[in-house]
């Protein structure tokens, strides 16, 4: 069974609480970890407080305090065009990340649809970009943890795509972050998470479900909820997949519905707790 405190919350499951109540959550649920984003409350990652004092705030929560593990996330790393703003941003988010004591830093690709770079030009510049920030993250002492996203206008939408390319870079500052709903999008085959091989190479998996009953391409993050007996993508089955293939991270909660967001924190915990139970069920 996998242990309650492997699973971890991302903020975007409750924008609305103050940094405080939320670490207090996951600390209620028995989790030890967190993520912060920079798309909350004016794309502030700390609300505006200082990263000393959200600190001390994330260390007082519950019992034995909670850790963050990432901020989400860097947009576009991959794209030229915006990389001097991309490198001004990583050097403020590095920054961050130490006096947060957070490992890991997200880097999510572009993902819009006037993108009209080959898929040749698009994974050599995701491989430039990755040699353009490996120093500073090294010099930080951080993780970068590259997550591709599955949707059909991303420029980096596979897994196994975005693992080659960190090899080819050669830095040992990154690794890729699964995400169950971008995994069931993407291009990659159900056995690729199976390869004991990738799995120590992932830093980190998000984990969300889906219940609408549209097509695929019909997707959106809105329809992101917890992962459950409905849920469409089978996500607690890959879960179990990489669970066999030797994964011990973090399991990450991701939804972007705003049913679950709006929740009242004692209903948000109670549902929580069950999608947890669910998934260490279907992994047993």
């Amino acid at each position: 069974m996998i242990n309650p405190n492997r699973f971890a919350l991302n903020r975007i499951v409750a924008p609305a609480l103050g940094l405080s109540e939320f670490f207090d959550l996951a600390a209620s649920l028995g989790m030890e970890a967190v993520e912060l984003r920079n798309d909350i409350r004016d794309s502030s990652v700390t609300d505006g407080i200082e990263g000393p004092k959200v600190l001390r705030m994330a260390k007082a929560a519950g019992t034995n305090g909670v850790k963050i593990i990432t901020i989400n996330a860097l947009q576009q790393f991959n794209l030229p065009s915006a990389r001097m703003k991309a490198l001004g941003e990583l050097e403020s988010l590095l920054t961050l990340c130490r006096e947060l004591e957070c490992p890991a830093l997200v880097l999510c690709p572009n993902n819009r649809p006037d993108d009209q770079r080959t898929a040749e030009q698009k994974y050599h510049d995701t491989i430039e970009a990755l040699n353009t920030y490996a120093p500073l993250f090294s010099t930080a002492g951080i993780l970068g943890y590259i997550e591709p996203l599955g949707f059909e206008i991303s420029s980096l939408s596979s897994a196994e795509v975005a693992l080659k390319a960190i090899g080819e870079s050669g830095a040992s500052c990154y690794r890729v972050l699964i995400d169950t709903f971008h995994s069931y999008l993407g291009p990659d085959k159900p056995e690729f998470f199976g390869d004991p091989s990738v799995i120590e190479k992932i830093g980190l998996v998000h984990v969300s479900g889906v219940e609408a009953s549209i097509e695929k391409s019909a997707f959106t993050d809105a329809h992101r909820v917890l992962p459950g007996p409905k849920d469409i993508m089978k996500s607690a089955e890959l879960v179990h997949k990489l669970e066999l293939a030797g994964y011990k991270g973090f399991y990450s909660f991701e939804p972007f519905s705003p049913e679950i967001q709006s929740l009242e924190k004692n209903e948000l915990a109670g549902i929580v707790r069950n999608s947890i139970k669910y998934i260490q069920e279907v992994c047993l």
